[in-house]
C-alpha cells in the first residue's frame, strides 16, 4: 500500500514512517495531512509491527504546514479545504478541517505501537504537533524546534498547546509558544523536549533504530499496555483542550493579522501586526 508523500521501511518488528517530501522540506500539504493517519492505522493493524519510527527525508524533519498549499482556501475567511459558501458554512468547514488535522497528529498518540520521533534539521509548527504526540523524541545536533504559529498570527490548534506543557513543563512551553522563537538541539535536550542528541542525521537514524529494536524485543502486550495506561489520563485532558481550541479557531482564526501574515509570507517580508 502506498501513501502520498510518505514511504515505509521495515526492519524486523520496526517500521520507519518517512515524511517523504524533501523538495518542500516535508511541509505538510493537504495530501500529507490525510495520508499520515491512514499510514499509521495500517501499521497499527499489522501485528508484525511493534514499534514505529517517524523520520523525515532530505534536509529537514518538517517545515510545518504548507502555507502555499493552504493559503488559497484560507483567503477571505475560508476554511483550510476551501469549502463553505456562507460565513457560517465556512466556520463549520474550518471546524471540521481543524478536527481532521488534530486527528492526524493524534494518530501517533493513539496508536497502540510506541512511536520514536527522529528529528533532524528544522522541526517547525506542525512538525512540533507531530513530535509532541510521539512517545520518545531523539534529535541530531543540527535540529531546530519552533512553535511558529504566533509569528503568523495563529493559535496552534492541532496538539502542541495541549501536549507540549506535559513534555517540557508549563513555563518552558509558554516561552516557546508566546515567542515563536527557534531553539537548538541543546536547549531542546535541556528542557526535556528530546531524550538524546546525536552527532548527525546518520547517528540519529542508527540510534533511533537501536532504541526501537530494544523496545520491540519486549513483550508487545506489556509495551502496548504500558502505553495505553500511561496515556489514559492524558488523553482526556488533551481531547478537552483540542475541542476547545478547535472551536476557538473556527470562530477567531481569521483576522487582519492573519491576512497580513499570509501577505508578508508571500512577499517574503516581516509582517506588521496591528492586533485586529
Amino acid at each position: 500500500m502506498t501513501f502520498e508523500n510518505l514511504s515505509i521501511e521495515r526492519s524486523g518488528a520496526v517500521a520507519t514512517l518517512w515524511l517523504d517530501r524533501p523538495e518542500k522540506l516535508n511541509a505538510l500539504n493537504r495530501g500529507l495531512w490525510s495520508a499520515i493517519p491512514a499510514a499509521v492505522a495500517t501499521l497499527d493493524a499489522d501485528p508484525e509491527v511493534r514499534v514505529i519510527v517517524l523520520a523525515g527525508r532530505g534536509k529537514a524533519f518538517c517545515a510545518g504546514i504548507d502555507l502555499v498549499d493552504h493559503a488559497p482556501g484560507m483567503a477571505g475567511g475560508g476554511s483550510l479545504s476551501g469549502k463553505g459558501d456562507s460565513a457560517v458554512a465556512k466556520r463549520l468547514a474550518l471546524l471540521d478541517d481543524i478536527r481532521r488535522y488534530q486527528d492526524t497528529c493524534s494518530s501517533f498518540a493513539n496508536t497502540n505501537k510506541p512511536v520514536v520521533a527522529a528529528v533532524h534539521g528544522p522541526c517547525i509548527g506542525a512538525g512540533m504537533d507531530l513530535i509532541t504526540a510521539c512517545d520518545i523524541r531523539l534529535a541530531s545536533a543540527d535540529a531546530t524546534f519552533s512553535v511558529r504559529e504566533t509569528r503568523i498570527a495563529m493559535v496552534a490548534d492541532v496538539g502542541t498547546l495541549q501536549r507540549l506543557p506535559r513534555v517540557v513543563g508549563d513555563g518552558a512551553a509558554r516561552e516557546l509558544i508566546f515567542t515563536g522563537r527557534d531553539i537548538d538541539a541543546g536547549r531542546a535536550l535541556a528542557i526535556g523536549l528530546v531524550n538524546e542528541v546525536l552527532a548527525d542525521a546518520e547517528a540519529l537514524r542508527v540510534r533511533a533504530m537501536t532504541l526501537a529494536q530494544e523496545i520491540a524485543a519486549n513483550s508487545p502486550l506489556a509495551v502496548q499496555g504500558s502505553k495505553q495506561v500511561l496515556g489514559h489520563a492524558a488523553r482526556r485532558g488533551v481531547q478537552d483542550g483540542l475541542d476547545y481550541v478547535a472551536l476557538w479557531n473556527a470562530a477567531f482564526l481569521h483576522s487582519d493579522d492573519l491576512t497580513e501574515a499570509m501577505t508578508a509570507f508571500m512577499q517574503r517580508r516581516k509582517p506588521e501586526f496591528k492586533g485586529k
